[in-house]
């Protein structure tokens, strides 16, 4: 089995709901993702997918909808505020951590046909979430 994984680095904030901790005040991080991808043989140019490829998807993606926004659970009584202001938001159908937007980003990677095994989600330096099927 052959596997590539590709960084993607981009900063966005959250808060979760119904949690008691620091986190349940709006804050933001710098996060990196890891996104694995995996196949038994490789393309004719002897890759499992070019990086490139890999960029022009994923990374769109993020800088599209996560990078430089909110990014809350959709029953958030914060977001009319955000959209009133016409500040930038992306709403996830539960609490935005790091383990469900991992599994976001992961979705996106199967729905756009891409061989992904694992995304990682690395919150801070030494802090990191994961979530592959």
């Amino acid at each position: 089995m052959f596997s590539v994984t590709k960084e993607i680095y981009f900063c966005y904030g959250h808060r979760l709901l119904n949690y008691q901790g620091k986190c349940r005040h709006l804050h933001g991080h710098n996060g990196k993702v890891e996104i694995e991808l995996v196949s038994e043989t490789l393309d004719p140019l002897g890759m499992v997918i070019d990086f490139d490829k890999i960029k022009s998807v994923i990374k769109d993606w993020i800088d599209r909808n996560l990078d430089h926004r909110m990014i809350l659970h959709a029953k958030d009584p914060f977001v009319p505020v955000l959209r009133k202001r016409k500040e930038p938001f992306f709403l996830i159908p539960c609490n935005p951590t790091a383990e469900n937007i991992a599994k976001s980003i992961y979705e996106y990677a199967v729905k756009s046909r891409l061989p992904v095994v694992k995304v990682t989600l690395w919150e801070t330096p030494s802090s990191f979430a994961a979530y592959s099927r």
